[in-house]
Formats: structure tokens, sequence, C-alpha cells
């Protein structure tokens, strides 16, 4: 039988034959009953020459006159954290072998554990061989050997060895299991922490798949090793055939690179590398390459470093740049991104408090995104604060945006501007609750090119500061009612007071934080519902809704709707946004989950003179984990994407936004799938469809995926993506892509 060699197990027993005459008891174990091997407190220790064993024993027996110490039943001997145990264990004293026979049990510090018919072992237990040896790996890997030879406690030589961390079926053992490594020859290599095979083949239920004269893969306690991952190959619409070939390279116990050519028939090839680095105070990301495409050099970069200064401050930056949108799409590095962003920043946080600030650069992929019209913010500065309740009982909170934006082709900006608000609340004799706000608004601007986009203004510059003051009284008077439940019946009222906007006076402000703009029950009692401060909602107004509630044990109907009211039109809102005239649209929300396995929320703003719905946003799932639909409908009957485009309101800007989604899921056993489509409904023409399928056992994971894109981007037809992959737990992944 071919000799291998195993893990280590512990020092040989030469204190048994130390103090013969206590060793010759009938019953060490009653000798030696106060030692126990103790719990490690601190990091495992390994096998040495020189530590001393202990041991315990029902039965000790010395041969005098041969020099042959034995020890039977229930025997266990450790040094350090290695761990011994065996029915009967033989000591020779003349040539220092160990022999170990019945239920031999080896426990190594790492945590694996091996089981052997026989093993002899000598050197202190370091050296030895073993027959028919069977090892309990990390991550639920399992090896097994017809024999096996130990050299320094470090490297077992194993032979007729397999390996698998596949469960055996529980009715029939004897069955193979789904996947194994069966090879001629193999060493567990304890130092390199990786275990090589000779002449390996690879069966999936016992029937041979592929064959390798040489393989190998980290031991499944190692998180991170040195080496070649597995290949990719496919079929790509713009690529042809490709091969890539990752490299991993654990370069120290901070740092790691993956490097991944990738060779083509169409396109060259590509180079691309991923580095990352955890330092004391943070980490940093790297994600670069660079190759061949349609003929031109292309490359990229995505780079995130997040640092801590001490407990308050942290500092970094975002790094995301290409060549061109091409070369993502075509080596599917980002190609669903329509802008990158580039930051710098620095923030700091404090008991109520939080600043920040930043610089940012914008890069567009697709077509209709001008790069020489995107800004460039160099920097921004932003600082916010919420205090503690005063001794009136209100809180004040203070919060200040300040930019300067640059664009080749556009308005530049130069803003500084501040918030300062104060709240109290107060509680009425009948249940109601009232709610104070004061509020103040200014800024300071400095602009040029104001005739051109996003603004397009009469003038070209502009030099100004304004300011606005508000008070808002806000009441709610919360009814509820017990039986059958729980009833609530909330009126609710706002009213706000200010100074008129709107008019000339917009059109000698720019805009750069305000394009953004939808009217939902969400910000119907905002003080102001743009998202930002270069516009300013004013005048006297009023808000009103009516909340309703119903709870039944966990089901629950919850509603709102509700409108707002002025005393002048504002024109700082645009046609369609439903603020536009005195009375505004009608804001409603309606949530529905009569049980868990049932959960709807729908969102609508309908025409107040008319009821035509003018946005709708709904979404829904029902089911259980064996079986989950989930739903999803926007619509809109504008769409502030185009509003910016040109100086008047382009057609497009009426142009509907009308999609829906279907998905559904299901999860049983060891198996997973789940489907989608998405279908623009104005067109009649699907947006995009995916189907995936996953099984995942202990050992092993089988995935399919399926996606496909019908809308053109940058000038292509669409696109279809195929995944297929192989997962064999603590070895490796196999897979095809197809694109």
């Amino acid at each position: 039988m071919p000799i291998v060699r195993t893990s280590p197990v512990m020092r040989s027993l030469v204190l048994l034959g130390l103090a013969a005459g206590v060793l010759a008891a009938p019953d060490a174990r009653a000798q030696f009953s106060g030692v126990r091997r103790a719990r490690p407190t601190v990091a495992p220790q390994p096998l040495t020459r020189t530590d001393p064993v202990t041991f315990t024993a029902d039965r000790v027996e010395y041969d005098r006159d041969n020099a042959i110490v034995s020890a039977s039943g229930n025997v266990e001997a450790w040094q350090n954290d290695n761990v011994l145990k065996a029915d009967k264990i033989t000591f020779d004293r003349n040539t220092n072998v160990a022999a170990a026979s019945g239920h031999v049990v080896m426990l190594q510090p790492d945590g694996q554990v091996l089981f052997s018919d026989y093993a002899e072992l000598t050197e202190g237990l370091r050296d030895g061989v073993l027959k028919g040896m069977r090892a309990i790996l990390a991550e639920n890997g399992k090896l097994v050997a017809n024999g096996a030879r130990r050299t320094e406690g470090a490297i077992n030589e194993l032979s007729r060895v397999v390996y698998s961390t596949c469960n055996l079926c529980t009715t029939d053992p004897s069955k193979p299991p789904l996947w194994q490594i069966r090879a001629r020859s193999g060493v567990q290599d304890g130092q390199n922490k990786k275990i090589e095979y000779r002449d390996a083949v690879l069966d999936i239920y016992g029937v041979p798949v592929a064959y390798f004269p040489y393989f190998w893969h980290a031991d499944p306690s190692v998180k991170r090793a040195s080496g070649f991952l597995v290949p990719q190959f496919g079929q790509a619409s713009r690529l042809g055939t490709f091969l890539s070939v990752p490299y991993f390279w654990a370069i120290d116990d901070v740092s790691d690179a993956t490097i991944t050519p990738t060779l083509s028939s169409q396109q060259y090839g590509n180079l691309n590398t991923q580095y990352r680095r955890r330092f004391n105070d943070g980490t940093l990301d790297i994600d670069a390459g660079f190759g061949r495409d349609l003929g031109k050099i292309e490359a990229d970069i995505f780079a995130r470093g997040r640092f801590a200064y001490d407990d308050t401050w942290r500092y970094g930056f975002d790094i995301d740049r290409a060549t061109s949108s091409r070369y993502l799409r075509d080596y599917r590095v980002n190609n669903r991104a329509d802008v990158l962003t580039s930051r710098v920043f620095l923030e700091g946080f404090g008991t109520g408090a939080y600043t920040k600030l930043d610089s940012i650069a914008y890069q567009g992929l697709v077509d209709s995104i001008r790069q020489n019209r995107l800004p460039y913010v160099l920097p921004r500065y932003e600082y916010s604060f919420f205090g503690e309740p005063d001794a009136l009982g209100g809180r004040l909170s203070f919060d200040t945006q300040n930019f300067n934006v640059l664009r080749q082709i556009g308005t530049n900006t130069q803003r500084t501007a501040a918030t300062l608000n104060w709240q109290r609340p107060f509680a009425g004799s009948f249940g109601e609750v009232y709610g104070l706000t004061l509020q103040a608004d200014a800024a300071a601007y400095s602009a040029t090119s104001l005739d051109q986009n996003p603004n397009y203004a009469r003038n070209g510059s502009t030099e100004l500061a304004r300011a606005q003051p508000q008070v808002a009284i806000d009441v709610r008077w919360p009814l509820v009612r017990d039986g059958w439940g729980t009833q609530l019946i909330e009126p609710r009222a706002q009213i706000i007071a200010g100074p008129n906007t709107g008019g000339g006076r917009n059109q000698r402000v720019p805009n750069e934080d305000s394009l953004d703009f939808e009217f939902t029950d969400q910000n119907l009692f905002s003080l102001n519902r743009f998202p930002g401060l270069d516009r300013l909602e004013g005048g006297v107004r009023a808000n009103v809704a009516l909340h309703l509630n119903w709870t039944v044990g966990g089901a629950q109907v919850d509603g709102l709707v509700g409108e707002s009211f002025r005393s002048h039109k504002d024109d700082t809102f645009p046609v369609g946004s439903g603020l536009e005239n005195r009375a505004s649209d009608i804001v409603t929300r309606t949530t529905v989950s009569p049980a868990p396995w049932l959960d709807l929320t729908g969102r609508t703003r309908l025409d107040h003179r008319n009821a035509n719905v003018r946005f709708a946003d709904a979404i829904g799932s029902a089911g259980t984990p064996l079986l989950r639909v989930s739903g999803g409908y926007i619509y809109s009957a504008v769409n502030p994407y185009f509003l910016y485009d040109t100086p008047t309101i382009p057609a497009s800007y009426f142009r509907h936004r009308n999609e829906s989604t279907v998905s559904a899921s299901t999860q049983f056993d060891k198996y997973r799938a789940s489907a989608y489509v998405r279908r623009d409904l104005d067109l009649a023409k699907f947006s995009s469809a995916g189907v995936r399928a996953t099984y995942e056992d202990e050992c092993f994971i089988f995935d399919v995926s399926y996606n496909k894109r019908y809308t053109p981007l940058n000038g292509d037809n669409g696109a279809t993506s195929i995944l297929f992959q192989l997962t064999f737990k603590t070895v490796g992944q196999f897979g095809v892509n197809r694109i």
C-alpha cells in the first residue's frame, strides 16, 4: 500500500515510560483524573519536540523486559491544542514508535479532524503512517485516502485520495455523492495551505466527466490564496469567441489583486486588474483595464477610497472614468450606466451636526448626454445642525449648501445659501396636535451664461441675493375607535404664509438643484416642494388631507387623500406638475396589507377639474416563498427629463411615461427560480425580460440566467446575455457567458 503523510496528531507518549511505578497502576485515569485539556485562550499551538504530553487511559501496562508501554481503554493524549484518541496506544521505547489502533481520532488546532483504522507515529508524533485515513476539513470538506504518510507535522502524502464537500445519502451511504475528485495520489500541504492531485478525475454522480493530469485547490480553511481562478469562455456579439483567465494574487495579509487577461477573436483583447488594500484607517479598491476595441486603444478605471482620520472626520474619493461607452459595453465592465461620477470629499460627524466638502465631475456615456453640457462642481460645501429642545420647547436647525458649478456650454453658477428653521409642537386638550414652524431661506448668486442650458433665461448673467421668511401652522386631530380592530380618522390642515414667488423673479435666479420635481403625498405638507433652494414656493397657501387607517390584528388598510390651495397662481411650477394653478391636483396614497402574503401600495395624482390621472405609481406582491408574484406600474403625463434641454418646452416633455413590471419567484428545498418582464405600455413594446434558476446544496451550486434588453442603447438594437455557471464549493466555478 502506498504510504502518505497525515496531519499532526500528538507528541509521542514519552511520558508513558517515565515514573514506571505510577504508570503500572491498574487505573491510570484515577491517578490523573485532575488533568484535562483546557480550552485555548490564545492562538492554537502546534506540535513540538520538547513540550510534554499529557494523557489519560483506563489501563496502563509496562513491559520492562521489552521496554513497551501499553495504554488501553479510552486513551486520550494531548499536547498544546493537539489531541489523539484511540482504543489502544502502544509505545516502543526502543524505536520511539507509538502505534494507535481502534477508533483512532486526531484533532488539530485548526479544527481539522482525522480518523484512521491504524496509525504508527514517531518523532513526537510529527511523522508517521496511517491506514484508511478519513479527514473532516473546514467548510464541510471531506478527504479520504487508502493510506497517508506525514512528515514534519505539515505535509501529508496521500494514496488513492478522494475529496468532496457533499454529504452522503442518508438512506444509502454507498451511493456516490453529487460530485467528487478522485486521484491516484495527492499531497495535503499544511504549510502552503493547498491540496494537490495527480491523475485526478472529476465525477458527477459517480460518472467521470473531466480528467486533470495535475490539479490543485486551496485548503478549505483558507479564504485567500494565490493562484489561477476558473477561466470564463463564451461568445459575444462584439467580441466573438473570447477566453478570460483570471489570476488571484494574495499579495499580503492586507492586499490582493485579480489580474484577468481576455483574448477575443474580433477585438484583440483586454487586460483588467482589480486591486484591493486595507489600511488601519480605511480601504482602497481599484478596478482598471485597457485593451483594443474596434482598432483603438481603450481604457477604464473605477477606484474607491474611504479613510477615517479620527472618530469625527472621514475623507475619500470615487474615480469613474472610461474612454468610451462602447468599450465598457463590449467588455461588460459597466454597460448599464448613463453617466459616470467622480468625486473627492471630506466629511465630519458631530452631535446633531454634519458637514461635507466635495468636488464632483461627470462623464456622459450615452449619445443623448453631451459631455460639454455636463457640470463640474468645484467645490460644494454643506453643513447641517439640529439642536436640542430649547427653553420654549422648540428645536432650532440650520442648513447651508454652497457650490460652484462650471460648464463648457451652459450656465456657470456660484451660490451660497442657508436655511434657518425653528419648530415647536403643541398638544391640545381634545387630542389635537399642533405644530408651529418658523423658517427663513436666503441665498446669494453670481452666474454667467444664464441664457444657456439648463436655465435659458432672458439675461446672460446675474448677481443677486434673496431671502424668504415663512411661517406655518399645522394641526392634526387623530380620532381613534377600538372595536373590531382599531379605526383611525385623522384630518390634517396646514396654513403657510410667505412672500409671493414666481414671475420674472425666477428668470434671474439660476436653477441647479431644483430640476427634478414630482408632486405626491410625500411632499404635500412640505414648506418647499422643490428638492433644493434655487426654486422656492411662496405666497399664502393651505394644505389639507384626510388620513384613514383600519388595523385588525396584523392586517391593515391605510389611506390618505389631500390637496393644496394657494391665494395666487405661481408660475414657478412647470406646466403639468399639478401645482401650476390655485387649486392643486389631488394626491392619494393607499396601502393594503390584509395578510403577510399580500402587500399593495398605490399613489396617484388626479386633475382637480376632471379627475384624470396625471401620475400613478403602484407596487404590490402576493404569495409565500413557495410562489411570490410582484408587480409594479408607473405612469406620468409629463417627462421632466426633457424640460431643460431647449429654451421652450419641447413636445417630448408631454410624452407619457407608462411602464409596467411583473416578476415571480419561487423557493423550495434546494431550488430557487425567478422571472421578470418590463413593458412600455405606450409603445406596446417590451423593455427587458429575464429568467434565473438556481440549485444549491451543501457542496454544489448550479445557476443559469437569461436576460434580454429590447431597447436600443448607443446605436445597438438591444442585447441578450446568458450566464451558465457551476460552483463546486471550496474548489471553484465553471461558467459560460454569452452576450
